[in-house]
């Protein structure tokens, strides 16, 4: 009798848990379907299940998918690209677990791209870990990140691909932690997607006169094995100030030190300036010639709400890079060979405040320029329009781009070699982003 006792209390139990656990998975799908409907733009996005206020797990999804069609660049070198890329594809999970520790648990396809490593989508895609962050998140004072996350220098990459004004907002060479497909990997792997190992301290303090954000990290940056630069295993620092000198993007939505390229007029005026470094010895070059990798950027968002109630928004950014000499590139061996030099972009949007449709539109030009040290000069013009349906949760774009930013590169090894060329062209693209 008790056996038969103890089975079935055994056996309620494990029913409940199979319940709980439905309850779980069509509660997150409600929320995300239903969060899906709501066409309130929102600056960060996710589906939230919540015990109370303390704990709750969010979970959420984002597409970028595109359209491109580039002069000369079909394999008969005289035609049009004409390729459907999928940019990102990505699964969000956030949660709460303690009044002050959070986490954060994002996904990635990884070589989603048409013509990724040179095969189509399917052979060699696959999702991955993108975001693994430990969040401990006292006061505006005081607060730390560890695990991995978005190294914080630049506002460029602390928008990351969705929180871009422009649909693709990357341009200018890339500091490490975006110039390499590893974190920590092969003969050097120096981070991926902007994102590497380490931790983040960071914070905001009210003096008065507008809003001062610090932020300061260390990561794990290039990392070598047999044959690689950093033999000696330093560690890469990483520092950013910026100063909201009219309102404080960072009082309301934005996680941490994360940014946003706009705000769509929701945050009132702003004027956010800021400045950010990165030092890492023997950080770059070769085991011949290594050389300290330095970094220092310093960029601008102004956004201006209109008596008409359209917004006026400019974002503009600096960068200087100091990294291997043009030795690196014929010693023979393994390099890890980044841009050196400056660079400069320029994005000016005006955002009509009448909806035509489902949404509105916000035209836009933007300028770029690089000028390495020991490679050829590029440049480019893009003149836009996007669509914004439901802030960065709902936006079309349509761009053209002339330059030769893409023919020559602006990231991956040897692009900024002394023999770098190419030619000027034009190219057209129609891109699409959904998430929540």
């Amino acid at each position: 009798m008790k056996v038969d006792q103890t089975r079935e209390a055994v056996t309620m139990k494990v029913a409940e848990k199979r319940r709980w656990k439905i309850l779980l998975v069509a509660g997150a799908t409600m929320a995300l379907v239903a969060g899906m409907a709501s066409t309130v733009p929102s600056v960060y996005a996710g589906g939230t299940i919540k015990a109370d206020d303390d704990h709750w797990i969010s979970i959420g999804m984002g597409i970028r998918s595109s359209f491109n069609a580039q002069q000369d660049a079909a394999p008969n070198g005289t035609d049009y690209t004409n390729s459907f890329n999928i940019n990102n594809a990505r699964i969000y999970i956030n949660g709460q677990v303690h009044k002050y520790i959070k986490f954060t648990f994002n996904t990635e396809c990884f070589n989603c791209s048409v013509n990724a490593g040179g095969a189509g989508f399917a052979s060699n895609s696959n999702i991955g870990l993108i975001d693994a962050i430990g969040k401990i998140e006292y006061n505006q004072f005081v607060n730390f990140w560890v695990g991995r996350t978005l190294v914080p220098t630049e506002r460029g990459e602390l928008n990351g691909p969705f929180y871009h004004p422009t649909f693709d907002g990357f341009r200018t060479p890339f500091f490490s932690s975006d110039d390499s497909g590893n974190i920590g990997a092969g003969t050097n792997g120096a981070g991926s997607f902007g994102r590497d190992n380490g931790v983040v301290f960071f914070g905001r303090v009210d003096p008065g006169f507008g809003h001062l954000q610090y932020v300061g990290g260390v990561f794990t940056g290039l990392q070598s094995s047999a044959g690689g630069v950093n033999q000696g295993s330093s560690l890469l620092y990483v520092g950013r100030f910026t100063w909201n000198l009219l309102g404080d993007e960072f009082s309301h939505e934005n996680p941490g030190y994360y940014t946003a390229g706009t705000y769509y007029g929701g945050y009132g005026d702003l004027l956010a300036i800021a400045i950010g470094g990165q030092h890492q010895k023997n950080g770059t070059g070769t085991i011949v010639n290594a050389s300290d990798h330095n970094g220092l950027v310093t960029d601008l968002l102004f956004e201006k709400v209109l008596p008409d109630k359209g917004v006026f928004t400019v974002n503009a950014e600096y960068k200087y890079m100091d990294t291997q000499s043009v030795a690196a590139y014929t010693d023979g061996n393994v390099c890890f060979c980044q841009f050196n030099g400056n660079s400069a972009y320029g994005t000016v949007l005006y955002l009509f405040p009448n909806k035509i449709g489902w949404g509105q539109f916000q035209p836009y030009g933007r300028f770029t320029t690089i000028s390495p040290s020991n490679s050829a000069y590029r440049d480019e013009f893009e003149g836009g329009v996007n669509y914004i349906i439901s802030g960065f949760n709902a936006r079309m774009s349509f761009y053209y781009r002339y330059g030769d930013i893409e023919t020559k590169g602006f990231v991956g090894p040897g692009v900024f070699a002394p023999t770098a060329a190419g030619a000027e062209v034009s190219s057209f693209h129609v891109a699409l982003q959904m998430q929540y």
